[in-house]
């Protein structure tokens, strides 16, 4: 019998013996795995703020936020990418060519024409070239004068409206204006002579060129008129018929 008991307290002792270092071997396991989660948490944790992945973060917020990045290296990655973009918005356009300046009258050459003497629609056909190497332009009705006469003639009511825009003249082109002689009133007049002037925009002149009539051959031509009005500068000519 004494030898049962020492037995069931050897094997009740190694029982205890073994469940306690299973115990401890447990315990010791556990401790283990949770610092390897703990380790290994911290590493995944970690990864994404590594070098390479600031600058990658960094420069997807730029494009995004216009350099709002959280790493010194994304910092200046903004910067870098916000000066250029000020950069390019201040880049100066391409240069304008000079505006087109007013006719002064010295570039332009004339030529007056005197069409259909003494019949119905009898006018002074005044036609001005730019005979300059720039371009310039003309405006509204030139301002006339008749022979010796210090009135302006006025503007032709029969004209069409709307003579105040510019009409720019490249080297060589031409433009046209009417002088309408009526000879129909008891005081008449009789010149083979013009004064013609270029007007701006506010209806100021510019100097004064003399000028003569000729015929279609060539020949000076004296006209007669009682009245007369001037149309405005038109690139087609007037009574073209």
């Amino acid at each position: 019998m004494r030898t049962s008991r020492i037995r069931i307290a050897a094997v009740a002792g190694a029982t205890t013996a073994l469940a306690l270092g299973f115990t401890a071997y447990a315990n010791s396991a556990t401790d283990s795995g949770a610092q390897t989660h703990q380790s290994t948490g911290t590493v995944a944790h970690a990864a994404p703020y590594t070098s390479a992945g600031s600058v990658q973060q960094a420069a997807g917020q730029v494009v995004a936020n216009e350099g709002n990045a959280p790493s010194a290296t994304g910092q200046q990655v903004a910067v870098a990418s916000a000066k250029k973009t000020v950069t390019v918005a201040k880049k100066k356009p391409a240069t304008r060519a000079t505006s087109v300046r007013q006719c002064s009258g010295d570039e332009i050459s004339y030529d007056v024409l005197h069409r259909f003497p003494k019949q119905l629609g009898e006018h002074l056909l005044v036609t001005a070239m730019n005979a300059d190497s720039k371009p310039c332009w003309v405006t509204a009705s030139p301002s006339v004068m008749l022979g010796d006469t210090v009135n302006v003639l006025p503007h032709s009511k029969k004209d069409a409206p709307g003579g105040t825009a510019r009409i720019t003249l490249k080297p060589g082109a031409k433009v046209y204006s009417a002088v309408n002689l009526f000879a129909d009133g008891k005081k008449k007049r009789t010149s083979t002579e013009l004064s013609l002037a270029l007007r701006d925009q506010g209806g100021d002149t510019g100097p004064a060129v003399e000028l003569n009539a000729f015929t279609s051959k060539g020949a000076v031509s004296k006209f007669t008129w009682s009245s007369a009005d001037v149309t405005n500068w038109n690139t087609a000519k007037p009574y073209d018929f």
